[in-house]
């Protein structure tokens, strides 16, 4: 019994990790001159506290549309104990092969970064 015991205890610390580390990722295509254009966020890392009212997430980003892709990681400064904080970011769509810049509304809540709109630049055109 007690054999059976150690093994299912090492068996349950060797599982958590890899459970824990799971990457947390959103993703969403959205249509920008007809063209998909598809944006997706993943959590790459541990939240850190930047000793005020900030924390700090870690994200990979990738961006991809027929015209080219996009993948670069950042560290994105959202409010600490809100429900819903939010940031702002720009996308140059010319690495996409498009015209324009994406201004992004991105949201962090439950432990996902989410695109919560979109809008297009010049002409300040409503995507999301």
């Amino acid at each position: 019994m007690r054999r059976v015991l150690t093994v299912f205890i090492v068996l349950a610390a060797t599982t958590v990790p890899a459970a824990a580390a799971a990457t947390a990722c959103t993703q969403e295509t959205l249509s920008v001159e007809g063209a998909p254009v598809t944006i997706a966020y993943c959590i790459t890392g541990a939240l850190r506290s930047t000793g005020t009212e900030e924390v700090i997430v870690p994200v990979t980003a990738s961006y991809s549309a027929p015209g080219g892709s996009l993948r670069r990681f950042s560290e994105l400064h959202f409010m600490n104990g809100e429900g819903v904080s939010r940031v702002l970011e720009s996308l140059d769509l010319a690495k996409l092969g498009l015209t324009g810049t994406l201004h992004l509304t991105l949201a962090y809540s439950h432990g996902l970064v989410q695109l919560e709109g979109a809008l297009l630049t010049p002409g300040a055109i409503t995507i999301k």
